[in-house]
């Protein structure tokens, strides 16, 4: 397991970056982003990259990722129209789970508006029965580890 999310994280301690608009619906009625947003950033980020490195089809794949962990730490609020760089690394590598780190910077600032994670269980699609993560996908998902 990691070390808690810290307020004083930066760039630096991700390995890929993704940049994502804020939408004006993702404010909430108190003129920021809404907290549940924040997953759906986590999310979005991961699997972009998943998808890019060829490890995902999500209509076709055969072993996909379910989500059975999450959470996290909010610093400083991000609203529309803010840009938001999610960076993301690997904490852990496991026979069928990764635990993805993701943090979330507004603009161009160096720290970190909200850190979190989330675990991904592989399983085969058809019997959403774990599966061991195989070779190719273990090397490139070793990519984004750090220290």
């Amino acid at each position: 397991m990691s070390a808690p999310p810290s307020r004083d994280e930066t760039r630096e301690a991700y390995r890929h970056f993704l940049s994502i608009p804020t939408r004006w619906m993702d404010n909430d009625v108190y003129g920021h982003v809404n907290n549940v947003v924040y997953y759906s950033y986590f999310d979005t980020a991961v699997n972009q990259w998943l998808i890019e490195q060829g490890l995902l089809d999500y209509l076709k794949s055969e072993v996909i990722g379910l989500v059975v962990e999450t959470s996290c730490s909010y610093f400083r609020p991000l609203a529309f129209p803010d840009r938001i760089d999610a960076g993301i690394r690997v904490a852990h590598i496991g026979r069928s789970s990764v635990r993805y780190e993701v943090g979330l910077f507004r603009s161009d600032e160096p720290t970190v508006a909200a850190a979190g994670h989330f675990i991904h269980v592989y399983v085969e699609r058809a019997r959403n029965r774990p599966v061991a993560i195989d070779e190719t996908m273990r090397a490139k998902l070793q990519q984004l580890m750090t220290g």
